[in-house]
Parts: C-alpha cells; sequence; structure tokens
C-alpha cells in the first residue's frame, strides 16, 4: 500500500515514517504533507491507498481537508491528541483513529485492518463522520456499528439494550436481528452513557427510553417495551431507580 502522512509537525512525521518502515511490511511506499492545501494536493498526486490524518493542522482541521474532496480512494486513520469530542466523533462513526504518541502496536492493528478493508469504499461512513462534527453541538442520532460481514447504520432510538458476550458487545435493536461488535461493553458505556443510556447489571446497558416497568422483586428486574426483562444488580439498584425519578 502507499501511505500519506499529512501532519504539521515534522517530528510526528518522521517518527510515524519510521514506525511504519519498521513494523508494516504492507506499507511500500510514504509521502509526506503538512498543511490542508498540501494534504489536498498530495492525495490527488500519489493516489495513496491509506491516508494517516492529524485533525489538527496550521491552515484549518483534517475535517476541512476531508470535506473539500469529491472522492475518497483511500482508507483513512485519524491521528489525534486527547480530543474527547473528534475521538466520540470516531467512536460514533466507526473511524479508526492513533493517538499521539503513536503506539507501534495500535499502528500495527490499524494498518492490517486497513489492508484488509481497501477495496471497501468509505464515502458513507466519511459523510456521516463529518455529519457529525458539522453538527457538534447536537446529541448524537445514529451509531455505525460493524460485524465482521456488514456495516449498519443504527439510529440511536432502535436500540433496546447492550449486552455483553465476553469481549464482544451484542446489541439488540427494535424489529431487527441483533449485531454482535467485537467491542467491549465497557467502551460503549462510555460513548451512550452521555445519551442517557444506563449500565443496570455488569452485562446490560438499557436505552431508558425502552424501560416499560421497574419490577422490585427478585432483587430488581427492568421490563422494556418488547417485554424483555433485564437483570438490576444490587449495586446499581439505587442508580437506576433514581434515573427512573428523573
Amino acid at each position: 500500500m502507499r501511505a500519506l502522512l499529512i501532519d504539521n509537525e515534522s517530528n510526528i512525521r518522521h517518527g510515524l515514517h519510521d514506525l511504519l518502515h519498521a513494523f508494516c511490511p504492507e506499507i511500500t511506499a510514504i509521502h509526506e504533507a503538512d498543511s490542508v492545501i498540501n494534504g489536498i494536493n498530495a492525495i490527488a498526486l500519489y493516489s495513496p491507498d491509506i491516508v494517516f490524518l492529524d485533525v489538527e493542522l496550521d491552515d484549518g482541521t483534517g475535517f476541512d481537508l476531508l470535506s473539500q474532496l469529491q472522492t475518497y480512494n483511500f482508507q483513512l486513520i485519524f491521528i489525534t491528541a486527547h480530543d474527547k469530542y473528534a475521538i466520540n466523533a470516531f467512536k460514533f462513526s466507526a473511524m479508526d483513529f492513533l493517538l499521539k504518541p503513536v503506539d507501534p502496536v495500535e499502528l500495527q492493528r490499524s494498518v492490517s485492518k486497513a489492508y484488509k478493508n481497501i477495496n471497501n469504499d468509505p464515502s458513507k461512513q466519511l459523510a456521516f463522520l463529518l455529519e457529525q462534527i458539522k453538527n457538534k453541538q447536537e446529541l448524537p442520532k445514529k451509531i455505525i456499528l460493524k460485524d465482521i460481514h456488514k456495516t449498519y447504520y443504527i439510529k440511536i432510538e432502535e436500540i433496546l439494550y447492550c449486552e455483553a458476550d465476553g469481549i464482544y458487545t451484542k446489541f439488540v435493536l427494535v424489529g431487527q436481528a441483533p449485531i454482535l461488535v467485537s467491542k467491549n461493553l465497557k467502551e460503549y458505556e462510555n460513548l451512550l452513557e452521555p445519551l442517557g443510556f444506563v449500565r443496570t447489571h455488569h452485562s446490560y446497558l438499557v436505552n431508558p427510553e425502552k424501560i416499560r416497568m421497574f419490577d422490585k422483586s427478585e432483587g430488581g428486574m427492568l421490563i422494556l417495551e418488547e417485554g424483555t426483562n433485564i437483570p438490576v444488580s444490587q449495586r446499581k439498584k439505587e442508580s437506576v431507580l433514581k434515573l427512573l425519578e428523573q
């Protein structure tokens, strides 16, 4: 794969260049750019298979660069500092990202994933991400989920609950087949808790809009609109009751 590194910090570019050379044999050519305008020109000139894109550039942002492109014929990996909002946007959009300083193991994982997805068109996923960034002050209305076969664009309101399944998370949806995602429940708790979702048990994360009744017998149980019973652990009981009161 041909790689393009777009970052305004030369030390970051050089360090990433060395890491790719040392750890990622899939990368056979590496080019660099240091700004939005130079990045756009470099994409046109080199036709990269994979672009490593910094969020903050001197003449704009990585999102500004993407919004000026007509097509996306490459896999994309963002590079960012600990920008909580940007990271949440990436997670809702299922976009890959690396935190600075870049960890070699995470870099290998990201490049391997990009290699497997090289023939997949990321346009719809990127459009979803840019919409998230554009509506920064609004709560997300959708989330992108991926299993080993497909990419799903799911409305938050369609989620009944999420269930831990080892290192995976099962999303149970209204009127749809469940989706099994290869990320743990804690990661989705961090993502969905600001939207009101509540952890009722070490294995369950529930959409409060779907709660129909709280049954205090047998330690505590939530009954959802679809008739599903969700256990409430003793440790979580007080916080769940407080949420329902609110």
